[in-house]
């Protein structure tokens, strides 16, 4: 078992590499960073949309949560995948992106990668609590619609927003989990509507998680969608990125 999980990890750390990466630019994302009352430090970068000098207009707000492998402190490696995505996010859609990077050896969601299944934990990790200070910060200094709050994340990010949905079920507007997986037996929690991806070959995150959660949230009243590829391994984030449909989607469910 521990063999097993030590797979896991590695497999977690390095699938990015079949991914499609970010421009080279990043400039256009700004460079921050939030201290938490604890001096915990959460480095983000946001990108912003065209916002109109003296308009009273309330803007969308993304929130993407990025994978195992690109965790770290240089506030860089979190733009290694979607930034395109993102940017057509803020110029199409108008939305500000906030993309926060979780610090290595910590998780959006403190959940055990190698289990089938897991269990909620009873607080949120210390970087995604930090992600929420970050967005109740942001929401008093610019102007973001409360009403239209979404969140994205592939791999562990894609546990992180299963976490969020369920742990803050009044919070988001519609969320995208990718290859990830949450707490099936908490999935009478969910009040968001879910647009979920996995590869069907997917050989790090088993595509189960995502199966069994659409069922779960299915069999609570829900109407999750889901997209699954066959023959895709872990990178479903590829091909969910290049769906013309998916901003039209995420960013059409107001509360």
């Amino acid at each position: 078992m521990k063999l097993h999980c030590v797979a896991i990890v590695t497999a977690l750390l390095t699938a990015a590499v079949n991914g499609l990466p970010a421009s080279a630019d990043e400039a256009d994302f700004e460079t921050l960073e939030h201290k938490g009352t604890d001096d915990a430090v959460l480095k983000y970068r946001l990108l912003k949309p065209e916002v109109e000098a003296g308009s009273d207009k309330l803007h969308p707000l993304l929130v993407f949560l990025h994978g195992a492998g690109e965790r770290g402190s240089d506030n860089k490696a979190q733009l290694q995948w979607g930034a395109e995505m993102m940017r057509s996010a803020a110029k199409t859609h108008g939305a500000f992106v906030l993309v926060p990077q979780c610090p290595k050896g910590q998780k959006w969601a403190e959940v055990d990668w190698s289990k089938q299944t897991h269990k909620m934990p009873e607080k949120a990790s210390g970087p995604f609590g930090l992600t929420m200070q970050v967005i109740a910060k942001m929401q008093k200094e610019l102007p973001i619609d409360p009403k239209r709050l979404y969140i994205m994340g592939l791999s562990m990010g894609g546990y992180g927003t299963w976490d969020a949905v369920q742990r803050y079920p009044d919070t988001f507007a519609a969320a995208v989990p990718i290859c990830g997986g949450g707490d099936e037996t908490a999935a009478d929690r969910i009040k968001t509507p879910i647009w979920a991806f996995h590869g069907g070959a997917d050989g790090v995150v088993p595509v189960e998680r995502s199966r069994k959660m659409i069922e779960a949230i299915k069999k609570a009243g829900g109407k999750p969608k889901y997209t699954e590829y066959p023959g895709v391994g872990h990178n479903s984030w590829s091909e969910a990125f290049k769906d013309p449909e998916l901003l039209k989607w995420l960013f059409s469910h107001p509360k």
